[in-house]
């Protein structure tokens, strides 16, 4: 597993789908991750710092399981199957580790609210990563996705994914995304 974090928001122009857009911590990889509007939503405000007076699902979630006594120490994002990415939240509460299934997306907000780590299974990266090492990358610039982008996706263990997303991922264009704006 390896250290994830939020680069950016983006959506996907061909089906204006919000992407959450994941950048090795130490690297130079991005693994995007398709995902529903309101779970971008979610994470698109907390990135921005907005708070609301009385709190939504996701900060919810996170002061009932402050509030009951555990932690979440990390989100761990473990495997794609057919096109659906596979997710966990790791809690700690008295010394005790729990394990509970997650959607990636629901794992990221949380995460970000609870300021808890974000891995990846090695894998994931080599398979669906973008290498950008020679990308400039801006999260802050509208351009910013779109020159990370650029590069080529590297592809060597394709083998691995289902067909429908090995295609997708092969005709993957920078231009297919856009900036993801929270409704």
């Amino acid at each position: 597993m390896l250290e994830v974090t939020v680069a950016s928001l983006g959506l996907d122009k061909t089906s204006s789908t919000p992407v959450v857009i994941l950048k090795e911590k130490d690297g130079e990889r991005l693994l995007p991750i398709w995902i529903g509007p309101g779970e971008a939503s979610a994470i698109a405000m907390e990135l921005a710092g907005v708070h609301f007076a009385r709190p939504l699902t996701h900060d919810l979630f996170t002061a009932v399981v402050r509030g009951l006594g555990s932690a979440l120490v990390r989100v761990l994002i473990t495997k794609v199957v057919e096109n659906t990415y596979y997710a966990s939240l790791v809690f700690q509460r008295d010394g005790e580790f729990i394990s509970i299934d997650s959607r990636p997306s629901d794992s990221i907000a949380i995460a970000l609210r609870a300021e808890a780590p974000i891995y990846a299974d090695e894998s994931l990266l080599e398979i669906s990563a973008l290498d950008v090492e020679d990308a400039t990358f801006d999260p802050d610039s509208p351009s910013g996705l779109e020159d990370a982008l650029d590069a080529e996706p590297d592809l060597s263990q394709l083998d691995r994914l289902d067909e429908p997303l090995k295609e997708y991922l092969k005709r993957l264009d920078p231009e297919d995304f856009g900036r993801f704006e929270p409704s």
